[in-house]
């Protein structure tokens, strides 16, 4: 295994990633949806989400810079090619929520690179750690490469609330990142001074999410500020 390793650090920056569901029904699986699935998933989202769009044009206003997954996909590979990068001597890992939504992005890279290695879990931290690192790097096809995305995800409505998204078949408009929104919450109120750090904050039924809010409790000062 040659370490070479080449890393997407994301806070999503695809428009679909922001997007509301299609409000269209899909037949729910309990495995990764089917190739047809994702193409018709695709093509309802092309036809609402066009770019240049109102909405398409509505993310790009709140996040500058912000391409299609597609778009992101064919610069990755162009510029990976160029290296040596190809689907049979790279594996692909991922660092993202283990919102449904994120699948999407995870999904345009697993149609290209071939299924991935999940060290993923909330909020998109890396919570296989270690061990799960370790592992990762021993499944590196021999001389070959690995390719890493990993970020943060965000929503945003169709009439532009960001932190919030629609979800296809749900009423109820939801919070995205909703762990990441729920550990802010809690820091701005230790930060505030309506609160105190619990130190019994780790306990191993909600584990991931305990330490997302650990893992940003010395930021208080920045993400108030932001």
């Amino acid at each position: 295994m040659r370490a070479s390793t080449a890393a997407i650090a994301l806070l999503i920056t695809a428009s679909e990633a922001f997007m509301p569901s299609p409000q269209q029904p899909l037949r729910v699986q309990q495995h990764r949806q089917s190739t047809s699935e994702l193409n018709l998933f695709r093509e309802l989202k092309n036809k609402i989400f066009k770019r240049d769009s109102p909405f398409d044009k509505m993310v790009r206003k709140s996040f500058p810079g912000a391409i299609s997954n597609t778009d992101l996909s064919k610069r990755v590979v162009k510029a990976l090619d160029a290296k040596g990068f190809t689907p049979e001597n790279t594996l692909l890992a991922t660092s993202v929520c283990a919102d449904e939504l994120a699948r999407v992005l995870e999904d345009e890279f697993v149609d290209i690179y071939g299924t991935n290695f999940n060290l993923g879990g909330l909020s998109g931290f890396p919570f296989a750690g270690n061990t799960g690192w370790g592992a990762m790097s021993a499944h590196v096809p021999d001389g070959g490469y690995c390719l890493t995305i990993h970020g943060p995800h965000v929503g945003i409505t169709q009439d532009g609330v960001i932190g919030k998204v629609e979800r296809s078949g749900i009423a109820l408009v939801d919070s995205c990142c909703g762990s990441a929104i729920a550990a802010s919450n809690y820091l701005k109120a230790i930060t505030d001074g309506d609160a105190s750090i619990n130190p019994n904050l780790q306990s191993f039924s909600d584990f991931q999410q305990s330490a997302v809010q650990e893992l940003i409790l010395p930021f208080g000062k920045r993400l108030n500020d932001a």
